[in-house]
C-alpha cells in the first residue's frame, strides 16, 4: 500500500473526504460524476496521488462545489496538521 505524499496531500485528501461526505456521496458515486476512477478518488482521499488541477475542477464540479472550497478545507486541515 502506497503511502502518504506529504502532509500536505494528507490534507487536501480530508477536505475533498469531508466535502464529499458532507454531500452524501460515495467514492464510487464521485468517482462516476467526475470521470475518474473510484481507486483514484481513494488515492487521492488517502493523499497517496498528487493529483492535476484539471482532476480537482472535475472533481468539484462533481461535488456542485467552486473550487475555492475545497481549498479553504485544505488550508483548514493544513493547519490542524
Amino acid at each position: 500500500m502506497p503511502a502518504t505524499k506529504s502532509p500536505e496531500h494528507a490534507a487536501l485528501g480530508r477536505a475533498l473526504r469531508e466535502t464529499r461526505l458532507n454531500h452524501g456521496l460515495s467514492q464510487e458515486e464521485l468517482a462516476f460524476r467526475a470521470g475518474l476512477h473510484r481507486n483514484y478518488v481513494g488515492g487521492i482521499e488517502r493523499g497517496e496521488i498528487n493529483t492535476s488541477f484539471g482532476v480537482l475542477i472535475a472533481v468539484t464540479r462533481a461535488l456542485g462545489v467552486p473550487l475555492s472550497h475545497l481549498i479553504e478545507q485544505y488550508e483548514s486541515n493544513d493547519r490542524e496538521g
